[in-house]
């Protein structure tokens, strides 16, 4: 009797988190103002390895952007590449390519994108990944967004591109509620997300915190566990730039492999979060997913617990499919909707599974065997 009082709980809480998630993101206004004489001053930082299957088109969209030239820039940062990464970035001028070499760390990432700051000769720091691409409104968007909004820091939206491949479909509307909450989050301060496709912040506000000092041991966390250094200094200064011509679109994942290797890196942070709203929240939503698979194995000695494990399915798809709709509707990807219902099974064991490896610390990751 007491598992049902404490799945009954569990659910209760999913829902109210669900549901405020929910009603936040339909809040945030979309952004559409444009500013006619740009004035903000960009850095773009992109931290790169074994990248040569994707740089050039990244590197042409920001080429493309109907943004002032002389007020960007483009650093590449070379992560120890051992293919063709730098040759094809050196083929194109006026980029700062930045090689990093001899070093012996746990977060290459962190240390790529701190030396590319280094180097970096204007106000803003914008960060998104070398497999991503971007609309030729990206930097222009991001400009009038800075202008009218003043924020230190400004989180902006990314898609998961996909072919019809049941991974990649899986791995694109996982990642679509993952934005939704980030959204929500932000928008609301309610904690600390953020993705590092799609980041901006003030280089002179990314020093007075201290960079990723203290966070610099951990291999990944190089925009969530900074947006929190940045909240803590400036709790009303983190902004979501929910606008089309801002969404960045970067790459599935190719094996099941690879996925589960990004998604335990992703899990692998939740111990060093110092966001005091966002670790209980994270545990709740494990141990519900967990609740799952204890009435799975209950129900062998109790029918009832099978009946129970129905019920939260539907409870689970009654409240998380509107939430879903939302924010699908804005990232123009409602065709998913049937895909994400159909799948949750196997969400759920996925929740489980890369957040019990996450913990363990270990896992491979661009060739890397990370600690």
């Amino acid at each position: 009797m007491i598992l049902f009082y404490v799945v009954v709980f569990l659910s209760i809480l999913y829902c109210f988190v669900i549901l405020n998630y929910w009603m936040s993101w339909k809040q945030i206004p979309v952004f559409e103002a444009i500013i006619p004489q740009p004035a903000i001053s960009f850095s773009i930082v992109i931290p790169a390895r074994n990248e040569e299957q994707n740089i050039a088109a990244l590197i042409e969209d920001i080429q493309k952007q109907n943004y002032p030239a002389h007020l960007f820039e483009l650093i590449i940062v070379d992560d120890h590449s051992t293919d063709h990464t730098a040759t094809i970035v050196k083929s194109y001028p006026g980029i700062k390519l930045v090689q990093l070499s001899g070093l012996q760390i746990n977060s290459y990432k962190k240390k790529a994108i701190e030396t590319g700051i280094s180097v970096a000769a204007n106000e803003w720091i914008v960060t998104t990944d070398a497999d991503c691409r971007v609309s030729p409104q990206w930097l222009s968007i991001l400009s009038s967004f800075i202008e009218e909004k003043k924020p230190v820091m400004v989180a902006g939206p990314v898609f998961m591109r996909y072919q019809n491949k049941a991974l990649q479909i899986f791995q694109s509307f996982d990642f679509l509620i993952l934005q939704g909450i980030t959204g929500a989050a932000i928008h609301h301060k309610m904690h600390s997300m953020g993705n590092g496709a799609n980041l901006a912040y003030q280089k002179k506000i990314f020093n007075e915190v201290g960079g990723f000092s203290g966070i610099d041991q951990i291999a990944s966390g190089d925009d969530m566990l900074l947006v929190h250094k940045m909240r803590l200094k400036y709790p009303e200064g983190i902004s979501y730039l929910k606008s089309p011509q801002a969404i960045v679109c970067t790459e599935a994942e190719k094996t099941w492999k690879s996925f589960f290797s990004q998604r335990i890196r992703w899990a692998s942070k939740a111990r060093k979060y110092q966001d005091k709203k966002l670790f209980p929240i994270l545990l709740m939503v494990y141990l519900f997913n967990v609740s799952f698979f204890v009435l799975l194995a209950a129900g062998f000695w109790s029918f009832e617990y099978w009946i129970a494990l129905l019920a939260m399915l539907f409870i689970k798809a009654l409240i998380e499919i509107p939430f879903f709709i939302s924010v699908a509707k804005f990232f123009k990807q409602t065709q998913l909707i049937i895909s994400f219902i159909l799948f949750q099974p196997l969400h759920i064991f996925y929740t489980v599974c890369s957040g019990f490896m996450g913990q363990l610390g270990r896992y491979e990751w661009k060739g890397r065997k990370v600690q």
